[in-house]
């Protein structure tokens, strides 16, 4: 059914209501990070009078947040990059061969989905321990691959079994080996799927705060979410520093999910499209 003009009228102006809503937040704690205590205080929902960046150098100078942002990204994009190729490859492995086996290991992965990993925290710690990892940037990326492989081979075995067979007969017909018809035709064809992927294991990694308050004592070893404590306990009156620390943290996320928004929300309705 289409849609008259007046209807298409009122769902533009719902979406950018909803937009200028969602956007809000996000546009007060960037001007309020450019802003000095006095202003903030005194016209909290304005812009700031002056641009001025000496917050974001205070910042720096009074938490090693230089540290706290790398090991982030470190941790984050090194658990999505290992989440990613395994995930895929096991995905393409339970959609395109029959074994008997396949149900009961495509089962294996789903269980994953139901068991909170926290629930082990004590078997975790000391699996860590012994393995010699407390206190390391891996023992936070292994958890996080870990816990964001099941979700990641269920999107992405879904994804796998809508692509036609023929596509997948015509490269073996050329000459294409098991992995060749993987990277080369399959691959391609469910980046909406990685995408999804992406995002969703990225945000998880990001933001997560317990398992980084478990593993890492040390000091310049921290992430973001932890490292942020800080700010909130010594300086938390100093509100022009605290919306430049949560400014600088949320950047990342905002960029990563700017750059594969369009496929992000291709992989979200494309299940539905089929």
């Amino acid at each position: 059914m289409k849609m008259t003009m007046g209807g298409r009228a009122v769902s533009y102006v719902l979406a950018y209501l909803f937009a200028l809503i969602a956007l809000y937040p996000i546009v007060l704690m960037i001007s309020s990070s450019l802003k000095t205590n006095m202003e903030i205080f005194a016209s909290p929902l304005s812009l700031p009078k002056t641009f001025s960046l000496d917050t974001y150098k205070k910042l720096w100078e009074a938490v090693p947040f230089a540290d706290f942002l790398w090991n982030s990204v470190f941790v984050s994009a090194m658990s999505v990059l290992l989440i990613t190729v395994f995930s895929a490859m096991a995905a393409f492995y339970l959609s395109r061969f029959s074994f008997k086996w396949t149900g009961g290991l495509y089962f294996f992965f789903i269980i994953g989905l139901m068991i909170p990993i926290k629930l082990g925290i004590v078997p975790l710690f000391l699996l860590m321990k012994n393995l010699g990892l407390l206190n390391s940037l891996w023992s936070l990326i292994l958890i996080y691959t870990a816990s964001g492989i099941p979700i990641s081979v269920f999107i992405l075995t879904g994804f796998f079994r809508t692509l036609p067979i023929e596509l997948e007969e015509a490269a073996r017909i050329d000459g294409c080996s098991h992995f060749q018809v993987f990277w080369r035709v399959l691959l391609p064809l469910i980046r909406p799927a990685l995408a999804t992927v992406i995002i969703i294991n990225f945000i998880h990694a990001w933001n997560d705060f317990f398992f980084p308050l478990i593993f890492i004592q040390e000091e310049a070893l921290k992430t973001i979410p932890v490292g942020m404590m800080v700010l909130f306990g010594e300086y938390e009156t100093d509100w022009s520093l605290l919306f430049a620390g949560l400014t600088l943290s949320a950047l990342p996320m905002i960029v990563v999910f700017l750059m594969a928004s369009r496929q992000f929300m291709e992989g979200l309705t494309a299940g539905a499209v089929k």
